[in-house]
């Protein structure tokens, strides 16, 4: 059930908490221009809400919140466990202003048992939109890779892309080092294969002793059948998984557990997580939660507890460098959550005394890294803005860089840094075409046009950088003048980025707005930034070319064969998973392909292999 308070005038708090129920829900405050300023939980939300608007002293922080606040909402959930769920979910899709919130742009790693007849185990990262089982997150890609040799080992399943193994006619180099089965070519039966699949289930679930009573029981079977290379086989998986064991302890038991450490400096964060998963140690990941004015430790370690949980399953047991504000709650969201139950503790002693003071000292490690990388980035920034004469440093600097093979697919990108650094989400690239081949003027002024003829055009939203970094000498830059000029774009420093003779780094020449042409030297902070940027975009100009090149040499061998449409090529490609996989095919598996009869097919395996077309009956 939702409630909106209306906008009083000059906002009476007091009035607006005596109105609210004393029931438990999430509380959402605004600004003037509806705006979310904070979003917080309650027991009592009549009590709570009130509790902003007494005379206790509030720190600095809060005040300043709360003279801006024009209107509070709520929503009245059924317990105060449900009241920390929503407050999680809101959080992250509102953004609030005054909030600790915890940022990762970075996709968790996870591996992946793919749900197929053969299934497949692989790492995996981003969306999980494969069917199939993701165990983790694992705090690294390492730990997942660790994982996945430990598992081909033990369980030998396969690890190659669909349409590789549809298409093998021999086992591959893993069945021969003894890392796979070989289903691609029915050296294991379905049921053999469905056993070594539902063990790896139990392993990655941390079901180390029910697998190895499992294990115990199918090899006395073996043996009473009198299959003594199964039994063996069996017996040896058996003590490779209690040799694990017996090395993966921690306090006398296999342990399932996070250890997590909060440091501290200004305004800054770092939270460190330390992971175990049955007993084996995944490693660790550090966060960067942004504080937003909060300066209590246990408040930003609860807060990303009780954040990062929400996303992702909690281990059973949660060892705290501190203890955290509302632990029992939190701990009661997370049991519902995992439908078991979660236990958050801060007084340790033994091993789990020694992991937490080893995370610590890697949180304090970790903050240290990040202030002095984030101060080495703002002493670049500072450099650039005194080398151009600047008032402020700027605060949007974009590249644009250009990049082909001999004038094929040629590719403009263009990168955007701010203060903190690169902004990925605002990247572009732009294919380039209507030019002569290799005509790089051409082709900067073209990608520059589509970058700033929709500022006047009046196109809204459209954000100009301050500072305009060109790849190029003095045409490049003379292209780039003259966009700016025929677009009447004023307020932007353009700055030219021309290699020196022998190419090297440190060495550049830089050719600035006032006509002179500097050569700051490596060691100038100014340089490293453009360095940086300029690096960037060359990098990003040469992916976006590199794909294009081979899109188009992809499309074209299928083009140039008599009978082939682009629905055709479509179907093809989707089929085989690409050019490659279709080049591996037979005649035969071609053939099988929807709209595909056996002359076209034998016309596509012979053009694709530069061969006659008797060639192809031969092969088939």
């Amino acid at each position: 059930m939702s409630r909106r308070k209306a906008d009083p005038p000059g906002f009476d708090g007091k009035a607006a908490a005596a109105a609210l129920p004393a029931a438990p829900g999430v509380y959402r405050m605004l600004n003037a221009d509806g705006g979310v300023l904070y979003v917080g939980k309650a027991r009592a939300l009549r009590n709570r809400v009130g509790s902003y608007f007494n005379a206790t002293p509030k720190p600095t922080r809060i005040m300043a919140m709360l003279a801006q606040v024009a209107r509070i909402e709520v929503t009245v959930t059924r317990s105060e466990a449900d009241a920390l769920l929503l407050e999680n979910q809101l959080i992250k899709s509102l953004q609030p202003r005054y909030n600790v919130m915890l940022r990762d742009d970075k996709s968790y790693p996870f591996v992946l048992l793919t749900r197929e007849d053969w299934p497949r185990i692989a790492f995996h990262r981003g969306p999980r939109a494969i069917p199939g089982r993701y165990f983790g997150p694992y705090p690294s890609a390492v730990s997942v890779r660790d994982t996945l040799n430990l598992m081909h080992k033990l369980f030998r399943l396969r690890s190659c892309e669909d349409s590789v193994f549809r298409n093998r006619s021999r086992p591959c180099l893993q069945h021969q080092i003894g890392r796979c089965s070989a289903p691609c070519v029915g050296l294991v039966d379905a049921g053999d294969y469905a056993h070594a699949v539902r063990r790896a289930s139990l392993f990655l679930e941390g079901r180390s002793e029910e697998l190895g009573d499992e294990l115990a029981a199918a090899m006395q079977q073996a043996s009473d059948s009198l299959e003594f290379e199964q039994a063996a086989r069996l017996r040896d998986l058996i003590a490779t998984i209690r040799k694990l064991q017996a090395r993966q302890y921690v306090d006398g038991r296999n342990a399932d557990l996070d250890v997590l450490a909060v440091a501290m400096q200004g305004a800054s964060a770092c939270v460190l997580l330390l992971a175990f998963r049955d007993g084996r140690n995944l490693g660790t990941r550090a966060f960067f939660p942004r504080t937003n004015g909060e300066d209590s430790a246990a408040e930003v370690l609860a807060a990303f507890v009780s954040q990062y949980y929400a996303e992702q399953p909690p281990p059973a047991e949660i060892v705290l460098d501190r203890d955290i504000p509302e632990r029992e709650l939190i701990e009661q969201a997370l049991a519902e959550h995992a439908g078991r139950r979660v236990e958050l503790r801060s007084n340790v002693r033994g091993e789990r005394a020694a992991h937490l003071d080893l995370v610590k000292r890697n949180a304090e490690l970790a903050l240290a890294t990040e202030l002095t990388s984030s101060g080495a980035q703002q002493a670049r920034v500072d450099g650039l803005r005194e080398l151009l004469g600047l008032a402020e440093p700027p605060k949007r600097i974009e590249c644009f860089d250009i990049s082909h093979t001999m004038g094929e697919a040629t590719v403009a990108s263009c990168v955007v840094f701010d203060a903190a650094g690169p902004v990925r989400n605002q990247y572009r690239r732009y294919n380039i075409a209507g030019i002569e081949p290799g005509d790089d003027y051409a082709a900067m002024h073209q990608a520059l046009q589509r970058r700033f003829r929709p500022a006047v055009e009046g196109e809204p939203d459209i954000v100009l950088p301050d500072v305009l970094l060109i790849d190029g000498g003095a045409g490049q830059v003379a292209q780039a003048r003259d966009v700016l000029q025929e677009n009447g774009v004023a307020g932007v420093v353009l700055v030219g980025v021309a290699k020196g003779p022998a190419r090297k780094a440190g060495a550049e020449t830089l050719l600035l707005p006032d006509g002179r042409e500097v050569q700051p030297g490596a060691a100038s902070p100014a340089l490293q930034l453009v360095q940086q940027v300029r690096d960037e975009a060359h990098r990003f100009a040469i992916t976006g070319h590199r794909g294009r090149r081979q899109k188009a040499r992809a499309t074209s061998r299928l083009e140039d064969i008599a009978g082939i449409g682009p629905r055709r090529r479509a179907a093809l490609l989707k089929h085989f998973g690409g050019l490659s996989g279709l080049k591996a095919a037979a005649v035969d598996d071609i053939a099988r392909v929807e709209g595909v009869n056996r002359a076209l097919a034998e016309r596509i395996w012979a053009s694709l292999h530069g061969l006659e077309q008797g060639a192809a009956n031969e092969q088939a």
